[in-house]
């Protein structure tokens, strides 16, 4: 498996010199960067999205890292991992002299409670999905052991993300999220200050000990939507800038401008429209579901609302990815009003079939995207679409408690592999708790992480991707680049988009 990430850096201005050490004068500067993405919670037990395990990978420490770039795991809270005797037992030994905050020396006791209380606690918009097959956790001395409920090549690569992040279990409750604005883990920032929803103020971590190297003080600075970030932009209230820019303001970026740096880089990042199929949901009937798959125009939006700088996307697992496939174009490759009527007419439902379509607001283009959406679904008087933004917290809760008939999301991906597409997205109790459950892919997904030699699943997540065509409880729409711009005086912008989701703060220096 491979995921095909391609830095194109832009400005060639000063590119010898983003290696260098930061110049004297700007020892110890803080670098401000700024995002709309946002943090719904400090602590790794409550949250399952890309701003918050964004701040998780530079305050806290897993047991395996990504090298940059890298496809697979490395360690570092561990001095090193492996199965053992198979697929369903996992082992570790934890790094010498790793501390918290505190000064407390972490131990295998507080990796185990880490995993444990991810699984105990089982937020509702956390990650413990991640671990379904995560049976149990031993800790002996400096050896961690997990052990498996079936065999899981991809666990590894779990344990790597913001959901084997380890805290102080000293610190933190063992059956509930921690409420308060601080953090107690080992990563290579500290987290000195926190404003929610405005900054969050890190300093490098001097006890820090790990596959990484601490970086300059960083200031991430939080926007309510992608315009106030390209105003702050503009105005230079921050020294770069990342996820996300407005479409027009990525369209028309400049490399050979000499006052900024600009990395684009290819993402697995996607963006797919998932469907109610619950029994109180009108979307419940698969014709019904069928009918908008064959009204959904992703060039159209790619262009109207994105200014091209997205792909469409037909496909579950975007290209790059072992199992890509085209099976929505294969299945629905035009828009088509009239095979949308006839299986309408099919199922039996009263014309137009009414229902709710919900966004996060603030995120990107969400709201002109659900204004496309909502006039190419009801184009012909086939549906009708009552469409709401909501904040992004509560948005997240809506979809996780059933309350939404349709909403669209953007998916990073946890780890370079095609599992954290299947799972996640489209198994049995889903993250995204669409309420489909299909025993043939689950099978296929089970089947497909027994394979050490993760170039063997292809044929099953191509299996997947057919059979979610068929009952579309998901709708993929669109593919991401990544982009982030930094001042002529930063470097290291480009280690913000590598595409494995890991937001390397500490890459970033001053020339």
């Amino acid at each position: 498996m491979r995921i095909l990430v391609t830095l194109l850096v832009l400005a060639v201005v000063g590119i010898g010199g983003w290696q260098l050490l930061p110049q004297e004068q700007d020892d110890g500067k803080t670098i401000k960067v700024g995002t709309t993405e946002t943090i719904t919670s400090l602590d790794p037990a409550g949250a399952y999205d890309a701003g918050s395990w964004a701040l998780f990978s530079n305050v806290f420490q897993s047991l395996l890292t990504y090298d940059t770039g890298g496809v697979s795991p490395v360690p570092d809270a561990a001095k090193e991992c492996g199965f053992s005797g198979g697929l369903t037992t996992y082992q570790c030994e934890l790094r010498d002299g790793l501390t918290f905050p505190s000064g407390r020396e972490m131990t295998a006791e507080d990796v185990k409670f880490s995993f444990d209380r991810v699984k105990k606690i089982n937020s509702e918009v956390g990650p413990a999905s991640l671990f379904s097959t995560l049976k149990s956790v031993d800790a002996d001395g400096a050896k961690v052991t997990f052990h498996l409920s079936s065999p899981d090549a991809t666990f590894p690569f779990k344990v790597a993300t913001g959901a084997g992040s380890i805290v102080d279990s000293s610190r933190y409750p063992a059956d509930k999220i921690r409420e308060d604005d601080e953090v107690d883990g080992t990563g290579p920032y500290e987290l000195t200050g926190y404003t929610e929803g405005e900054k969050a103020e890190l300093k490098p971590n001097s006890r820090y000990k790990g596959a990484v190297q601490t970086g300059s003080p960083v200031e991430l600075r939080f926007y309510e939507d992608s315009e106030a970030l390209d105003a702050a932009w503009k105005e230079r209230d921050v020294e770069a800038a990342t996820r996300q820019l407005p479409p027009k303001t990525l369209a028309s970026l400049n490399g050979s401008d000499p006052d900024q740096r600009v990395t684009e880089a290819d993402s697995a990042e996607t963006r797919n429209l998932y469907l109610n199929t619950r029994s109180s949901s009108p979307l419940h009937d698969v014709k019904v579901r069928q009918a908008m798959a064959w009204l959904i125009d992703r060039e159209r939006l790619a262009s109207s609302v994105y200014d091209n700088t997205v792909d469409p996307l037909y496909s579950l697992i975007p290209t790059g990815i072992t199992g890509h496939t085209t099976s929505f174009f294969d299945d629905y490759p035009a828009q088509n009003p009239q095979k949308a009527r006839e299986l309408l007419t099919d199922a039996g439902v009263e014309l137009p079939v009414r229902f709710t379509y919900g966004y996060g607001q603030g995120r990107g283009a969400a709201e002109a995207e659900a204004k496309e959406l909502e006039r190419q679904l009801e184009a012909g008087g086939l549906f009708e679409v009552t469409v709401k933004g909501y904040e992004w917290t509560d948005f997240q809760k809506r979809w996780a408690t059933g309350k939404l008939d349709a909403y669209a999301v953007g998916w990073f991906p946890d780890y370079p592999d095609p599992d954290t597409f299947g799972a996640p997205l489209i198994g049995t109790d889903s993250t995204m708790s669409t309420g489909y459950s299909s025993k043939k892919v689950d099978r296929l997904i089970r089947a497909s992480q027994q394979y050490a030699d993760r170039s063997r699943v292809d044929g099953d997540f191509r299996k997947v991707q057919e059979a979610v065509a068929e009952d579309v409880p998901v709708i993929p729409l669109w593919q991401r680049k990544e982009y982030v711009v930094t001042s002529e005086a930063v470097g290291g912008g480009q280690y913000l988009a590598d595409g494995n989701g890991i937001f390397r703060l500490w890459k970033l220096t001053w020339i």
